[in-house]
């Protein structure tokens, strides 16, 4: 399928594209964590698509058009418009549907854990992380890791975590379904010139294979705002 606008589609036929280094540098946990931290000074525009997996089926991939601070622009695959978001004044990146797209987009919860009794933040404190290596997503370089979050481990929502937890889930929703089996280990996948959580995936467990899947386009290219219409307003009524 091609895009009338930029070209051919994703490849979704891969999930995972292990590659040699792309550099002499083998990040450390430290640098992943740096990393995410540093997602909000990276870049001011992006081009992306996303989709979700649940188990083994897969949502249908949107194509997103982001312009920091507050705008954002979504289209289906067939470059239907679905929604344009603007946030004048908002702290974080737009919002599509649920707060995992903003945390994927800074993912700053796999940098800084958050003390539970002082509810003061504990940098680094958020996971463990293993068997971190230099891959590719989409073309391009990224960083992956086996990671455990601790439990400083603090989501920007914990409705919509990137790493799902029973600790996490009791705290949004009250009680969980004891039959449940959570994750022991997930994996995570931060592209290397934006910070952008790319890949965050369930392992084991009940939600096994749950993930999200951002595919990065373009970054700080121009967009005008052309791509981010103002909704029409209705004349008056007589």
């Amino acid at each position: 399928m091609l895009c009338p606008r930029y070209g051919p589609e994703h490849e979704y036929s891969h999930d995972r594209c292990p590659a040699a280094a792309h550099t002499a540098h083998v990040p450390t946990a430290d640098d992943l964590r740096a990393l995410a931290r540093s997602s909000a000074k990276r870049w001011t525009t992006l081009r992306f698509t996303e989709r979700r997996r649940h188990a083994t089926t897969w949502s249908a991939p949107v194509r997103a058009w982001l312009r920091r601070p507050d705008l954002l622009r979504v289209e289906d695959a067939e470059g239907r418009l679905l929604d344009v978001i603007r946030e004048v004044g908002a702290d974080d990146d737009p919002m599509w549907q649920d707060y995992r797209w903003v945390a994927a987009l800074r993912p700053l919860e796999l940098a800084e854990g958050l003390d539970q009794e002082t509810r003061f933040p504990v940098p680094g404190a958020a996971l463990d992380v293993d068997g971190l290596r230099e891959v590719e997503h989409a073309g391009r370089p990224a960083w992956e890791a086996l990671v455990v979050p601790t439990d400083r481990y603090e989501p920007r929502c914990s409705c919509c975590p990137l790493l799902r937890s029973r600790r996490i889930d009791e705290l949004e929703w009250g009680s969980v379904d004891e039959a449940a089996v959570y994750p022991t280990v997930h994996l995570v996948r931060l592209d290397v010139q934006t910070g952008v959580c790319v890949w965050a995936e369930a392992l084991d467990g009940t939600f096994a294979g749950d993930t999200h899947d951002l595919r990065i386009e373009a970054v700080d290219e121009p967009m005008g705002d052309d791509l981010f219409p103002r909704p029409r307003h209705q004349g008056a009524v007589g």
